[in-house]
């Protein structure tokens, strides 16, 4: 039998009480550097559940004005610009105030234009319900 090559995964300590709470656990890969606001993997065991992208629009289809508000009422609701990595600082106290702590595997990415002309973010997003 032959040793995979490549990064062991390690399951970081959480604290107990989300993990009773939600039964994740954060997987970091030995030698990678530690994320800062979000997580390299999750795993998790339960009901899985994944939106499509979700733009910052209210129940009557109004846009938020400007980008971190369209952000704040997509996390709401629930791209990597430079608008994005402009507004770390702003963004990270927006995303800890609906979310808290807790910083899931996500991929962030600039595309030329969303199907709503006005959108100026969409995010997608997966969870899983604990059992």
């Amino acid at each position: 039998m032959t040793t995979p090559k490549g990064p062991q995964l390690a399951v970081l300590p959480t604290e107990a009480k989300d993990e009773t709470r939600s039964g994740a656990q954060v997987l970091q890969p030995s030698g990678w550097p530690m994320p800062k606001g979000y997580a390299n993997g999750i795993a998790a065991e339960g009901r899985i559940v994944i939106t499509g992208g979700v733009i910052g629009w209210d129940v009557e289809e109004r846009l938020a004005d400007g980008f971190v508000a369209q952000v704040r009422q997509t996390l709401s609701n629930i791209a990597a610009m430079d608008e994005y990595l402009a507004n770390l600082k702003e963004l990270g106290k927006i995303y800890r105030t609906i979310f808290g702590a807790h910083y899931p595997a996500m991929a962030l990415l600039q595309v030329v234009r969303l199907v709503e002309k006005a959108a100026r973010v969409e995010i997608e997003a997966t969870a899983v319900i604990p059992r």
